[in-house]
């Protein structure tokens, strides 16, 4: 029978595998330069300046502005 600590290393577990495979989802979407979000491709100028940058500039507002309005909740 399983108790709480069991349970937590198996939802720890399965947190990380699932982190991973966005992470692979991610790698391998960007190496196509397009925006995860949408499918739209990145423009070059993006890419240019932000190589690490996984979507387009009108998805990472979109990002940014949620995440603004969740910190001031």
């Amino acid at each position: 029978m399983a108790d709480n600590a069991d349970r937590a290393a198996v939802t720890i577990q399965q947190s990380l595998e699932a982190t991973l495979a966005r992470r692979a989802t991610l790698a391998t979407r960007a190496t196509h330069d397009e925006c995860v979000d949408c499918g739209n491709e990145i423009p070059a100028q993006r890419r240019k300046a932000a190589p690490w940058a996984t979507t387009c500039i009108e998805c990472q507002g979109l990002r940014e502005m949620r995440r603004k309005h969740v910190r001031q909740s």
